[in-house]
């Protein structure tokens, strides 16, 4: 049944829907500023975008940004980010700023974890005393931090064939030591979740002190089955809240099954609320979730990827460590208005105004120089921060043609001048229709 509405501090706009696809183009207003959608959300796990000044972040063009409340939780505590003004003061970032709950991490990255039916209980990867975190803690922290927009704390179930995800994600109650879940421990472990997240949804709005200040969004949970996903859609997005999230879809599924999954999941929540796809960040996923309604986005990729030498482009990754990029005067992507590649555009004066050299970059990463890292952080941010405004570009245009062209490594998948996945659209009932059967 309909729950009773939260105090709202966050007012989502939609400025502008897609003809051809279930796409919209809108501003979220927060209390620390807005952020133009779809948006892209760069992570700062600890309070900080590794390696990079707060400015340099905005200067990549991101307006609002993550933390992760299971770290800031083990240090530098809640508490301590509270006295010192909250995570805007703390970190000196004036913008907006969204927490998760922690409760993926609790369960995917501690070396030991306990679940049961009032939280999770995991060992500190900081000093390895015993952490508990329950729905009405998971809250309390993100009080206390601050952010404009918190998680609720959810059961996030493995995926079935979990591939490269983390290890302890396969290691939850019911599913210890396999590798490839049963279809009936599957099954079982998904509507176990999908009720735990619903009554644990329900206690961190009890707990929420201050939904005038802090926007706590549901998350729908279901793992691949189409059912469950509706399931639990129905009743999470029957909290009055001022925004929903897709969950457990980046736990080790393929991107086809992820844009299957999301393409079912999103045209259930809310049409006026934002929708949020928690921690999927590759270019192809994204714009196949933004065609089906989808809003906000995050991940570790940009700058995980950056501290690696691995460069974004629109035609594909660059490995900078390689050796044909020994004496390579360009710069990482010609074009790019980012501060490595275009640092004269960003009020940076260099010789003869060139931009930062492959041979450069890769000297720096073979001699273990910071700037390295940050130079390509900086670089791979901005990357996506320009596509989300070509997204919002080819949204308010119907232009996917163009966009195709201009980001090949954004739209494998997108046939120029085809039907795109929309309601009423032979395409978008399909994607829908395959994810049932």
């Amino acid at each position: 049944m309909p729950r009773p509405p939260q105090d709202q501090s966050l007012r989502f706009t939609i400025s502008h829907r897609s003809l051809s696809t279930r796409g919209r183009v809108g501003v979220v207003e927060t209390p620390h500023g807005s952020f133009d959608t779809p948006a892209f959300m760069p992570v700062g796990t600890r309070g900080s975008v590794k390696g990079l000044l707060p400015e340099l972040v905005r200067a990549t063009g991101a307006q609002i940004i993550l933390n992760n409340t299971y770290h800031l939780l083990l240090r530098p505590g809640p508490d301590l980010v509270e006295q010192m003004g909250g995570a805007h003061r703390f970190m000196n970032w004036p913008g907006p700023i969204l927490t998760d709950s922690g409760g993926f991490q609790a369960f995917s990255m501690a070396d030991i974890n306990a679940l049961d039916e009032d939280g999770v209980s995991f060992k500190s990867i900081v000093d390895g005393s015993k952490v508990r975190m329950t729905p009405e803690s998971a809250i309390d922290a993100q009080n206390k931090i601050g952010a404009d927009i918190i998680m609720a704390f959810d059961d996030c179930p493995p995926a079935r064939d979990p591939g490269e995800a983390p290890p302890n994600l396969i290691r939850q109650k019911g599913t210890a030591g396999v590798a490839k879940l049963d279809e009936g421990v599957y099954t079982r472990r998904v509507r176990e979740a999908n009720e735990r997240t619903v009554r644990w949804l329900d206690r961190c709005i009890g707990a929420h002190a201050r939904p005038q200040e802090q926007a706590l969004f549901g998350i729908v949970q279901g793992g691949t089955d189409p059912d469950e996903r509706a399931w639990s859609a129905e009743r999470i997005c029957s909290y009055d809240l001022p925004g929903f999230a897709i969950g457990g879809v980046a736990v080790g599924e393929s991107s086809e099954e992820i844009a299957r999954v999301v393409a079912y999941t999103a045209p259930l929540m809310p049409e006026d609320k934002p929708r949020y796809l928690m921690g999927v960040g590759y270019e192809r996923d994204i714009v196949s979730a933004v065609r089906s309604g989808v809003d906000m986005f995050d991940c570790v990729l940009p700058t995980r990827n950056g501290r690696n030498a691995n460069a974004f482009s629109r035609t594909g990754q660059i490995r900078l460590r390689n050796a044909a990029h020994r004496a390579d005067p360009s710069p990482i992507e010609v074009g790019c208005s980012c501060p490595a590649c275009d640092p004269g555009s960003h009020g940076w004066a260099t010789p003869d105004g060139a931009p930062f050299s492959r041979a450069y970059i890769r000297h720096l990463f073979a001699c273990g120089e910071m700037l390295g890292p940050i130079l390509v952080s900086l670089h791979n941010l901005h990357h996506f921060q320009r596509l989300m405004v070509d997204i919002r570009r080819a949204l308010r245009e119907d232009d996917w043609r163009g966009f195709a062209q201009r980001w090949p490594v954004a739209a494998p998948g997108l046939a120029p001048g085809t039907a795109d996945a929309s309601e009423g659209s032979p395409a978008g009932r399909g994607l829908s229709d395959d994810l049932k059967g």
